[in-house]
């Protein structure tokens, strides 16, 4: 179990994030075509997870869009913002973003994800939404890098979690 915070006050999660260097549990998750996709869809690219507790908070949204920038620019890289939001509700934050690189994917029909990535927050105000943390994996879905943002309020590392994307 992780304890983050949210605007200071400690909130505690299901669990802690996979691993460094462990294989990441595969995960069934829904795209906006209400489509299921798993984590076998995406493999031989690198993936960045940005995990967010809902798009419709601004550092959410922030983080969404500056990996839409930043992440795209990596080659045969996927890039998946994953939230307990509706897909419809993730479509709409994109349309009027303008976010056309990043794969929304959300736990509308089973909440494993959460609980199996260590990311369900059991405590406190957001207790059922996903804490904010950001995951790379590799090209066979090991887990290279990972972040459990400590203050949901915050940002995450970009620079960290890019450098892990890129391979460098």
């Amino acid at each position: 179990m992780a304890i983050i915070t949210l605007k200071g006050n400690p909130i505690q999660t299901v669990g802690d994030l996979p691993r460094q260097g462990t294989r990441a549990p595969d995960f069934q998750l829904t795209q906006g075509d209400l489509s299921d996709v798993n984590l076998s869809n995406f493999t031989g690219k690198r993936k960045l997870l940005n995990i967010v507790p809902s798009l419709d908070t601004g550092v959410c949204a922030a983080s969404a869009r500056r990996f839409n920038v930043e992440a795209a620019q990596v080659p045969n890289a996927a890039l998946l913002t994953i939230s307990c939001d509706l897909p419809f509700a993730q479509k709409r934050f994109c349309e009027a973003a303008g976010i056309d690189a990043v794969m929304m994917l959300s736990e509308l029909r089973s909440r494993k994800f959460g609980d199996d990535y260590g990311l369900r927050i059991t405590t406190g105000p957001l207790a059922g939404l996903l804490s904010r943390a950001v995951i790379v994996l590799d090209e066979v879905d090991h887990v290279i890098y990972c972040e459990q943002v400590p203050e949901i309020a915050q940002e995450p590392d970009y620079e960290k979690a890019l450098i892990a994307l890129k391979g460098d």
